[in-house]
């Protein structure tokens, strides 16, 4: 009987996995792919849980992977869902609950599809599956883990497909062949308190972090061959001051970088620090400045990968994908140092919102598109 990606979607909703909370859901996992032959093998780290799942033998000739997450943002505002956030309930074609989208039904979908592929037509090679339970959190200790430990025992993948949600609007309707690169900067500057009527008793260190984020622009470049232009957003200014009569001696602010490949994370923190430092100057007021690069941008070139997956998409589904760099950072940006990685997955409108749902048709071609992804791989 084939392996209903909808009922299985339906299971891991029920499993509560907020990050990092295993919740049941890799177990459940690791459970259906055992049965059907998979070796499979708990990666977890530092409290994180992973599971590696292989079909076939190691080191075969061609070994074809899918990556995704079984873990999920916290429900929020509860009241405000119609539905009941972990009870995968349906509803006039949609199945509810936190994950649906981002991204349980992409991991049902590829469980599914592997599991029925090794079973109905064994592949002169490997289908391997890497499933993260700390995607949506710090991502130090899921998919670079799992990454980590197949260079140890020497498992690889030849090319991988990260099942993210990636359609705007409909099915079909884009793929991921690469993904800016993601900084934050966090700036505390600090200065001297004094009473707002004695300016020149004090030095204001809002002043001071105002002038150096209006010194930054919301556009760095206007993009290149494959990505759009590298923006800049300020997240945060606070210092925390109750008093309309005081200036503070400290403030901080926030900017969040999403930048394409005409720079790296280190050539922006340069950037960064360079007119952290010429304000600094000016003012006389000290500025800290603490940088996070979350990802670099990457690009999977276009080629027989995204080929591949583009003929599945538009056999199954009439539309052929746009090749697309848009989007937040996800686990591909791991992926990349290890093989070639595309995206592909669902529509992606209700990921984190309440009332998160999926339609239960796209459930199942996903499904399809993937199990034609796998056939014509080992084709």
């Amino acid at each position: 009987m084939p392996t209903d990606p909808a009922a299985l979607t339906a299971a891991l909703i029920r499993c509560p996995t907020v990050t990092p909370a295993e919740g049941g859901a890799l177990v459940l996992l690791e459970g259906l792919l055992s049965q059907a032959g998979f070796t499979c093998t708990r990666v977890d780290r530092n409290g994180t849980p992973n599971l590696y799942a292989r079909w076939g033998a190691r080191g075969a000739n061609r070994s074809f992977g899918f990556n995704g997450h079984t873990d999920v943002v916290p429900v929020g505002d509860l009241s405000a869902w119609t539905q009941d956030p972990f009870g995968a309930a349906i509803v006039d074609g949609w199945l509810y609950g936190r994950g649906a989208t981002d991204m349980k039904s992409g991991v049902a979908a590829f469980a599914a599809a592997a599991i029925d592929f090794v079973t109905d037509t064994p592949p002169d090679g490997a289908v391997i599956l890497a499933i993260t339970g700390d995607e949506e959190g710090d991502a130090e200790d899921g998919t670079v883990a799992l990454l980590d430990w197949m260079t140890r025992n020497g498992e690889r993948m030849t090319h991988c497909l990260v099942g993210e949600p990636t359609c705007p609007d409909h099915m079909g309707q884009m793929m991921k062949i690469g993904r800016r690169g993601s900084l934050t900067s966090w700036f505390t500057a600090t200065g001297v308190q004094g009473h707002s009527a004695y300016p020149h008793r004090a030095r204001n260190p809002m002043r001071a972090l105002t002038t150096l984020l209006s010194r930054l622009p919301d556009q760095l470049d206007e993009g290149t061959g494959h990505f759009d232009p590298s923006t800049l957003q300020i997240t945060t200014i606070d210092c925390g001051n109750p008093a309309n009569n005081v200036i503070p001696a400290r403030g901080t602010a926030t900017v969040n970088i999403r930048f394409n490949d005409a720079h790296t994370g280190e050539s922006i923190a340069a950037w960064l620090r360079a007119e952290a430092a010429k304000v600094e100057a000016e003012t006389g007021v000290t500025i800290a400045t603490r940088i996070q690069i979350s990802g670099e941008s990457f690009l999977t070139p276009p080629g027989d990968l995204s080929a591949l997956i583009s003929r599945a998409v538009q056999a199954e589904t009439g539309i052929t994908p746009e090749l697309s760099t848009t989007g937040g950072t996800s686990d591909a940006r791991f992926v990349k140092d290890h093989c070639p990685v595309v995206e592909f997955g669902l529509v992606g409108k209700t990921m984190h919102q309440v009332d998160e749902r999926v339609e239960v048709a796209q459930i199942h071609q996903l499904k399809s598109i993937y199990t034609r992804i796998l056939r014509d791989y080992f084709a």
